[in-house]
């Protein structure tokens, strides 16, 4: 009997992951982490809380299957609590999901299995691999192979991800009829460690604010003042503070002059831009490069569609993106993945 390590944060998604592989013969044995201190203070909903790890072990009990925590809390603040932080304070915009999947969840899970001699690991991902490939989950609405482009070859290999081939809806049918503790259970927050969606407030108190130069974009004008560029982001319109008759949206952040450069909605598109420390998936053979470029689909968040654009190799770690159309806001420090179809190729971190 083939054994399996299931990540399991305490929710729906990983809980019926567990049960799921079960299901199918494997050897479960559900692992949780412990990432944030602050967050063991409070019971609000997320992964990784007290309460939730709580419930991970009520769900891995009822299904008759060991169950352990690992306390990986300093690891998470230097890998990806710290990053985040300073991220925002120059103006880059982070994704500490990608962060955390790519520093803490999928190695960690690889360590562990191989101290207790595991085949496979798990998560309640939604997203398919298929002949060592990964996929778009078939439920387009919660499709996460977007923050599994970082995934390595090994972790790959020994990856299960059972949600990849069902909707979200079928998979709370599946845990309401098994009575799953965390059956009803909402949906974690967007960023883990941080209460009530509001991190804005998570980093004033942690971040040094200074004040500077809101510049208008079209005439280069100083027509306001901003609290900390740590505050913004490209495409943002909310909380700028200025009263000029039309929405503005901010365009461009230069942490060198500490200001924000704001204007009109089609400012913030974009159509051409540079991505670094990318990630491949797929070969040059798979991909059929021709003089250094290929088409692709890319996606430039988590929520929006991958739309069609020509990739440009500049080196091994570093590509163009030349999309068909511009799009909206690709902002420095989020990821830029890119798809052949359903196939992920690779991807990278938005550098400008």
């Amino acid at each position: 009997m083939s054994k399996v390590i299931v990540g399991m944060s305490g929710g729906v998604d990983s809980s019926v992951t567990a049960y799921l592989l079960k299901q199918q013969g494997y050897e479960v044995e559900g692992v949780s982490f412990i990432l944030y201190e602050a967050r063991l203070k409070n019971t609000f909903t997320g992964c990784c809380s007290i309460e939730a790890i709580k419930d991970a072990g009520s769900t891995a009990a009822h299904m008759g299957v060991r169950h352990t925590s690992v306390d990986l809390r300093e690891e998470f603040m230097e890998r990806v609590i710290e990053p985040f932080i300073t991220a925002y304070s120059k103006g880059i915009t982070p994704n500490p999901c990608i962060m955390c999947n790519k520093y803490i969840k999928f190695p960690y899970l690889l360590e562990i299995a191989s101290e207790k001699d595991a085949d496979f690991i798990a998560t309640g991902h939604y997203a398919r691999i298929e002949d060592q490939k990964l996929l778009k989950g078939i439920d387009a609405k919660k499709d996460q192979s977007y923050v599994l482009y970082i995934l390595r070859t090994e972790e790959i290999k020994r990856l299960k991800l059972p949600l990849g081939d069902k909707k979200k809806d079928e998979v709370r049918k599946i845990a309401k009829t098994m009575n799953l503790p965390a059956a009803n259970r909402p949906e974690s927050q967007e960023i883990c460690f941080i209460e009530d969606r509001n991190y804005f407030k998570f980093l004033e108190n942690l971040t040094e604010a200074g004040e500077g130069l809101i510049i208008d974009v079209e005439t280069g004008k100083l027509i306001g003042r901003h609290k900390g560029i740590h505050l913004y982001t490209i495409g943002q319109r909310k909380r700028l503070g200025l009263s000029t008759g039309k929405p503005l949206f901010v365009t461009r952040i230069d942490p060198s002059k500490n200001a924000i450069y704001v204007g009109p909605r089609e400012a913030a598109m974009m159509k051409e831009f540079v991505v670094k420390d990318v990630n491949w998936l797929m070969t040059d053979y798979e991909l059929q490069v021709t003089n250094y470029k290929f088409t692709a689909t890319v996606k430039v968040r988590s929520t929006m569609k991958d739309e069609p654009a020509t990739v440009i190799v500049l080196d091994n770690d570093r590509v163009e993106i030349v999309y068909n159309e511009p799009q909206w806001a690709p902002a420095p420090g989020q990821s830029a993945v890119f798809y052949n179809g359903e196939v992920v190729i690779g991807g990278g971190i938005i550098a400008g």
